[in-house]
């Protein structure tokens, strides 16, 4: 059996001094002078003394811990924006519980619930794209806990959100394959109700007009973002009545799947038909085939952005102010050019 853990009842015994003392002295209080708080902590260091977190979160109301919910923890873009949220949570004593919707509603309800039970302060979540029905967040919202969303964000009012320009990025994507001569350019979207797919075709939608080129929706598809939907729809492109030498992606993981397809089809890429995506990935570069640009769309800049909000909601909330606006945060996109 191993020995009995040390509690600050018996430092207190032991120098004679309150319970009250001992816990003020172990947390530098300025009530405490200095040569009780070195008498203390060198008892509790003698003594190996750790303390209580349990009996000190309850005390305080918090448990130092952070919920963050993302679609796939895999995926290089969340992995960048998970280490910018540990980046700032860490410096301020946060710990981070990591969990992944897979893109499944129901288990992002489910991983909400639970992180309620264990407590969180606050959650970070950038929503599963198959989400359509929000009450699960408004229910979190009226239970007190701060939610701070990001990248992919529900399309609802009042909610504290930090989110690429995506209109801005894919005016430039466009933007960039008309300055070079392409005339008909398609668009893979995501899933229709997405509001990152409402950004995409405003953005595709503001670049046409522009350039005083008329906006044909037919050339606009929608994907589920699987393998076999981003082939169904650039298959859908090739196929188009009218000529289609560009392709914007909705990502670069469908600019992939989508160029695999075109070579398939003895489909030169970036030469019969070119293809400019988003997320700016690490690894494109070095692919056979990649995109001829991306929109960066900065995830540890907006993992670090999110995470300073939610704190500041929580330090908000523990000092008691009412404060019943929106915090909103857009970060700038830029377009990145590869070398072919």
């Amino acid at each position: 059996m191993s020995a009995k853990q040390p509690t600050i009842k018996e430092i207190a015994k032991r120098l004679n001094i309150s319970i009250s003392t001992v816990s003020r002295a172990l947390h530098d209080h300025s009530s405490i002078g200095l040569r009780t708080k070195t008498r203390v902590k060198e008892l509790a260091k003698e003594l190996k003394y750790e303390p209580n977190q349990a009996a000190i979160f309850f005390q305080q109301r918090k448990t130092f811990t952070i919920g963050v919910i993302l679609p796939f923890l895999s995926e290089l873009f969340f992995s960048s924006a998970i280490s910018g949220i540990e980046d700032v949570a860490v410096k301020s004593q946060y710990t981070v519980l990591l969990g992944q919707s897979r893109d499944d509603a129901n288990r992002e309800k489910h991983i909400i619930e639970t992180m309620k039970k264990h407590r969180v302060d606050g959650i970070i979540i950038s929503i599963s794209k198959h989400t359509t029905n929000y009450e699960h967040f408004n229910r979190l919202r009226q239970s007190g806990i701060p939610v701070v969303f990001f990248d992919c964000i529900p399309n609802m009012t009042d909610i504290h959100y930090v989110a690429c320009n995506m209109v801005s990025g894919t005016v430039q994507a466009t933007s960039f394959l008309l300055k070079n001569g392409h005339r008909v350019i398609g668009l893979i979207n995501g899933p229709e109700k997405l509001y990152a797919s409402k950004q995409r075709q405003e953005g595709y939608q503001i670049a046409m007009s522009k350039h005083r080129l008329k906006y044909d929706p037919s050339l606009i598809v929608n994907s589920d973002l699987t393998k076999e939907g981003s082939r169904k729809a650039v298959k859908e492109l090739l196929e188009h009545k009218r000529k289609v030498t560009a392709i914007v992606t909705f990502n670069d993981y469908v600019a992939l799947d989508a160029m695999q397809y075109a070579d398939a089809q003895q489909v030169a890429i970036n030469k019969d038909v070119c293809f400019v995506s988003y997320s700016n990935l690490p690894m494109v570069e070095y692919l056979k085939y990649s995109p001829m640009a991306s929109v960066e769309q900065n995830p540890y800049l907006q993992g670090q952005k999110a995470t300073e909000m939610l704190l500041e909601l929580l330090q908000k909330k523990e000092e008691d102010q009412t404060d019943n606006s929106s915090y909103k945060i857009i970060i700038d996109s830029h377009l990145v050019e590869y070398k072919q």
